[in-house]
């Protein structure tokens, strides 16, 4: 062979590498996940990248949840949308009444010919993904829900055991303050754990309409004497510093990691975070059950988001979407993302893998959500909500909140403005979506 044969031969080759390349159908996922979880997901991602050579899956950062959902919504409007987009579960409602927008995951998979049994998911996650007859919409990713952290060095030199209802955290709180802690309790966003998850927990209504599941005209109901009874607690137990506020979200994570609160009310999501940054002996319980409302638990509602797929596509790459989907559900990399983050497992052979490793043994505590969320099979009060504009309405919800832990209103005075301002929110919300 010449030196010219040679070269025209090389250049060939690369002619053919570089298509071949080319030719790889590309699925633009866009995401909320930051900092750590934002390099977890990059994994799943390269790793999914790295099993087959006719898709790659690229995903995107884009900013928190509200941001995401807010660009994917301007996107779609653009016909520049993604084909996978992540939402937390209180846009569900808004991603359903977005007629034409979707494309339900269990069609996808239909459609493409991947195999999808729904009955290898936890009910209690994919429950709150479904229609009225039972077709998923979404896939399950992240899937959290709050739980009782504690500083297991500090109650133990205060001298009280971890708390399994309010009466003893606000007993706890009280020890641990006595002892010298800067406070008792404190907890994160705030609407999912106090209102939300407090009210299934003891299997109270959030609102109408089967918590919004049965129809657009719900309306908001959590303003019960239970529900401000717990509040005006709590704000007592702030005027002495047992409970301190530490904002929205996850604001308040410092105050437990650096160990100034002993306890902390928020997603089992933060295991990650706070192994790597606690100081301290800590561990994960149950919420406390309030006995004035009922004598046992029910179960609790998930949080954090799900993957939807969002229409306008062509057909082979929406098979690029099925097959990346069902390798996220594989219980390889389910129980992968459940040990590394706190997200429960959203298979059950993702839970039978992570038992089959050891993770529970070696890590005591790290199946509550999993326990909680499948304590009792779900009423109607808590197989979770679904209401439009919650998004709002958690805002509000926040300012009503706020306003009640800075003593300017009361716990009465502050639900009954939240659920007023966010019954309008509701009726615009169906307006619209009719």
């Amino acid at each position: 062979m010449t030196m010219k044969t040679a070269f025209a031969a090389g250049v060939a080759a690369l002619a053919l590498t570089a298509g071949s390349a080319s030719a790889k159908v590309t699925v633009e996922w866009w995401h909320a996940m930051g900092g750590v979880n934002g390099e977890r997901v990059n994994k799943i991602a390269a790793d999914f990248n790295a099993t087959q050579s006719e898709y790659e899956v690229k995903p995107v950062y884009k900013g928190n949840y509200t941001e995401t959902m807010t660009a994917a919504i301007a996107a779609f409007r653009a016909g520049e949308q993604p084909h996978i987009v992540q939402v937390f579960e209180v846009g569900t409602a808004t991603m359903m009444a977005a007629k034409g927008a979707i494309y339900p995951v269990e069609k996808l998979m239909a459609d493409a010919g991947e195999p999808f049994d729904k009955s290898d998911y936890l009910s209690a996650v994919i429950s709150y993904y479904q229609t009225s007859d039972g077709q998923l919409l979404s896939m399950p990713f992240n899937s959290s829900t709050p739980v009782l952290w504690y500083n297991a060095d500090a109650l133990e030199a205060a001298g009280v055991k971890p708390p399994s209802t309010w009466d003893e955290v606000e007993a706890a709180a009280k020890a641990l303050v006595a002892n010298g802690m800067k406070c008792g309790l404190s907890f994160g966003w705030q609407s999912w754990v106090m209102i939300e998850n407090y009210s299934a927990w003891h299997d109270l209504p959030i609102g109408t309409k089967e918590n919004g599941f049965a129809g657009l005209d719900t309306e908001l109901v959590f303003n019960n004497d239970h529900v401000v009874n717990r509040l005006d607690r709590v704000a007592d137990m702030g005027k002495r510093s047992e409970f301190v506020y530490g904002g929205r979200r996850g604001d308040s994570l410092p105050l437990f990691v650096n160990g100034e609160c002993g306890m902390w009310m928020n997603s089992s999501a933060y295991y990650g975070s706070i192994k790597s940054q606690a100081k301290f002996n800590f561990g994960q319980t149950m919420l406390p059950l309030d006995t004035a409302v009922r004598d046992k638990p029910q179960n609790s509602i998930i949080g954090g988001a799900t993957l939807w797929v969002l229409s306008g596509h062509d057909a082979e790459e929406y098979k690029g979407v099925a097959k990346f989907l069902s390798y996220l559900s594989s219980p390889e990399v389910q129980a992968w993302w459940h040990q590394e983050t706190g997200y429960v497992p959203i298979t059950h052979a993702a839970y039978e893998l992570s038992k089959k490793q050891g993770f529970y043994e070696k890590n005591p505590g790290t199946d509550t959500a999993i326990k909680q969320l499948s304590l009792n099979p779900p009423t109607p009060n808590s197989r979770g909500l679904r209401f439009g504009n919650f998004v709002q309405i958690r805002d509000i919800i926040n300012e009503e909140l706020e306003a009640l832990w800075a003593g300017d209103k009361t716990a009465r005075q502050a639900m009954d403005e939240a659920v007023a301002r966010g019954n309008v929110l509701l009726r615009k919300f169906e307006r619209s979506a009719r």
